[in-house]
């Protein structure tokens, strides 16, 4: 064994062992559409007195961190997000309502002298203008009084508790504790009411949130005046209900919020949605990767069997690499996950590809110097097909946001991931297999002492695929005519996430039609709702903005049509950050399309990157088409659908062109056009074997992964068949076109054919 093959195995055993270990020891963070919950993403907003700068957004978030405390909510998370946003998020909430109206208040409390009832006109009936210094507020009956200047604010109160006392009639009340000098202010305030005789209006002190009255009791008799309520404790009474009692003491302990809050944005998930979404992948991805690993045994044999040890590796190091990070797994990441299963079988089809090129052109060399070969020359174009890939996962995570974020997480550690397990892993079992004299004496068991059936038949016929070249560039323009007149005709069905509204999603128990649904909710005040079913009892309601009182309305007509609807996903997006997203993912397309441009311009010829761009471009407006005419969702997850596409659409240009590359280095005479052709007919047996490992799992994604995921399997299934034709027939032929009006013309010479690598002997 060679010191490379020891340092290569001593570094694949070495990763592998951290990753079981971080897999056994530390769990992934599931996102909230995974378990359950709600999240809520609140702006800051300036007020008259205060500007929601970045440091009244840091005092904001440290405010509702306190009031999520106090709401007992198990793993709640809270984060900033840029200079004015913080996202919340809320395990095991399944009605935001409560939630959001505590976490939005900017509760306001102040405790203040009553110096009367408010005088009125006696023609007008309405309060007389109050003096300086004063406030007018109507108290818990609607009589306005005068309000003198605040004695104590939230500042200073130390806790808050809704607390019962049956026994003297006082029901529900809200025990309340001042800290510091807070004790000291409440001891004068009452004892300056306490000198007022009884009955007096003045006698009282208000208590007050956000400019209403919320209770104004009298000073007790007993207490003496200019002595007051000492001990730092009072309580506040006012005929509360229990959970009026328990809001209060929560907005009185979390104090108050510097600046005002807007929800710009609430998901609401069912944990059943999550259970099922975590159920159905977790199928696709054992099924689909049972498939590809069979596909690839049956097409590679002894060679296919070890890179399916090293698909398992990978699983292990991605998911532990997701763990270290501490990155959340949410649905289109765990889509992005099952996916890049796929994308790992290429890298070891590249390689066992070319090693069976180097073990049918130089038999006598062997098996080890055929496999090494074969990891050196497929090394390039692993490495500029992930790279490119790595570009899209990038922007994803630099330019969108929330799931789609998520997913360019993990479509990012997956190919970084597949890359380790192709170079190390696997040649490391490979390296060993093939150094065993009872594989050297049977070299077909190994897969790659058999040029296979694809490259055989291509053999036998040798098409010249690029001499109609523009009848395959005319094909790609009617395609792509056909598709994108779809977004002409019916246009693009944006989803709330790009328009702003609400979307919430009912399970029914019996199927409700969706006519009567948008009668019933026309006559409950809603006429525009737009209303779809599915054959399976799933109903959903997208409409304008709406409160959550409104949404509750809702909740209660579907429920009264259906008898029972259990409520499986709530979204609400607002206006402002729709068009926010909607920017973000155009400038993430165009953003995508440039950096990839710039990248394959720097490592091919600038013909060679134009191509590949106009491909990916035809690609993603054919997949974008294909979806208007269905009438299928523009959402987040299709948008993380549409930059894999794009990515894989590369992956194919990128290894056309570096064998271009690789055979024009050394053929200067022989005209593009046939050394292009020549290059696809070599590398078209490691597009199908790819293909087919990606068909499976996306195929497996598509039945068996669920509603959530149909549409993201679907996308990318379409994005696969169309990436397939359009590097062979769009980026090929429109590369040999610009070559032929950029460079000068090639020396005459008598045109001779590349030969394909066939079967020897």
């Amino acid at each position: 064994m060679t010191r490379a093959i020891r340092v290569r195995a001593f570094f694949a055993l070495a990763v592998l062992a951290l990753s079981l270990y971080i897999t056994l020891t530390v769990p992934v963070r599931l996102g909230l559409d995974l378990r359950g919950g709600t999240q809520i993403v609140l702006e800051t907003r300036d007020s008259p007195t205060a500007k929601a700068d970045s440091e009244a957004t840091d005092r904001t978030l440290e405010v509702l961190r306190h009031r999520i405390d106090a709401l007992g909510v198990a793993e709640p998370g809270i984060a900033r997000s840029g200079d004015n946003r913080i996202i919340v998020e809320l395990p095991g909430i399944q009605d935001p309502r409560e939630a959001a109206d505590v976490l939005g208040r900017t509760a306001q409390l102040a405790f203040h002298p009553v110096l009367g009832t408010a005088e009125t006109s006696e023609t007008s009936r309405q309060p007389l203008p109050k003096k300086p210094a004063e406030l007018v507020l109507p108290d818990e009956s609607g009589q306005p009084v005068r309000l003198g200047p605040s004695a104590l604010t939230g500042a200073d109160v130390d806790s808050a508790e809704a607390r019962i006392d049956q026994q003297s009639g006082v029901g529900w009340y809200v025990g309340v504790d001042f800290k510091g000098a807070g004790g000291d202010a409440w001891a004068r305030l009452t004892g300056e009411a306490a000198c007022r005789p009884a009955g007096d209006p003045a006698r009282r002190v208000a208590i007050v949130l956000d400019d209403k009255v919320i209770s104004s009791p009298q000073v007790n008799s007993s207490v003496a005046c200019r002595t007051g309520i000492a001990g730092g404790s009072t309580q506040i009474t006012g005929s509360f209900s229990r959970d009026e009692a328990r809001e209060l003491g929560l907005l009185i302990n979390g104090g108050a919020l510097p600046v005002p809050v807007e929800t710009v944005e609430q998901r609401t998930v069912g944990p059943t949605l999550g259970a099922s979404a975590i159920e159905a992948s977790a199928r696709a991805a054992v099924i689909g990767t049972a498939l590809t690993s069979l596909f690839i045994i049956a097409v590679y044999r002894l060679l296919g069997a070890l890179a399916a040890v090293a698909l398992a590796c990978y699983g292990v190091i991605s998911y532990a690499a997701l763990a270290a990070l501490g990155a959340t797994l949410t649905l289109p990441g765990l889509a992005g996950f099952v996916l890049a299963i796929g994308m790992a079988v290429d890298a070891n089809v590249l390689v066992f590809e070319r090693a069976r090129e180097e073990y049918a052109a130089r038999q006598s060399k062997g098996l080890r110097a055929a496999l090494t070969a074969g990891f050196r020359n497929a090394f390039s174009a692993i490495a500029d097909s992930n790279i490119t890939t790595l570009i899209a996962a990038g922007l994803l995570f630099f330019l969108a946001s929330g799931p789609v974020r998520g997913f360019g997480v993990t479509l990012g550690i997956g190919v970084l991931a597949s890359m380790l397990s192709a170079l190390a892993i696997t040649r490391v079992l490979a390296d060993h297999a093939v150094a065993r004299r009872s594989v050297r004496r049977r070299p077909r068991l190994t897969g790659i002492a058999d040029t296979g059936k694809v490259r055989d038949w291509l053999v036998r016929r040798n098409p010249d695929l690029m001499r109609r070249r523009r009848t395959w560039l005319a094909v790609s323009a009617v395609a792509l005519v056909l598709a994108t007149s779809g977004i002409a005709l019916r246009g693009l069905n944006f989803g709330v996430e790009f328009t702003g509204g609400r979307l919430m999603e009912y399970a029914t128990s019996t199927p409700v039609d969706a006519d009567r649904a948008r009668d019933a909710l026309a006559d409950a005040g809603l006429p525009r709702a737009v209303v779809q079913t599915s054959g399976d009892g799933d109903l959903s309601v997208r409409t304008d903005q709406l409160s959550n009182a409104e949404a509750a309305k809702v909740d209660k007509t579907i429920g009264d049509l259906a008898g029972s609807a259990d409520k499986i996903r709530d979204e609400l997006i607002g206006p402002s950050l729709g068009d926010e997203l909607r920017r973000g993912a155009l400038i993430a397309l165009a953003s995508a399309l440039a950096a990839q441009l710039l990248y394959l311009a720097v490592r091919f010829r600038w013909t060679f990157g134009t191509s590949a761009v106009a491909a990916m471009a035809h690609d993603a407006l054919i997949l974008v088409g294909v979806f208007a005419w269905l009438g299928k969702p523009i959402d987040g997850v299709f948008l993380a659908a549409l930059l894999t596409v794009i990515g894989y659409s590369v992956n194919d240009s990128v290894v056309v062109f570096d064998r271009i590359r690789e055979l024009s280095a050394g053929d200067r005479r022989t005209p593009f056009s046939r050394l292009t052709n020549t290059a696809i007919l070599q590398t078209l047996p490691r597009t199908v074997n790819t293909g087919m490992g990606a068909v499976f799992i996306l195929s497996a994604l598509t039945l068996l992964g669920g509603d959530s995921l149909t549409d993201f399997a679907l996308a990318l299934l379409i994005g696969i068949v169309v990436g397939t034709y359009s590097s062979m027939f769009t980026a090929a032929p429109l590369a040999i076109e610009l070559q032929a009006r950029s460079a000068p013309p090639p020396p005459t010479a008598t045109p001779r054919s590349v030969p394909l690598t066939g079967r020897s002997g």
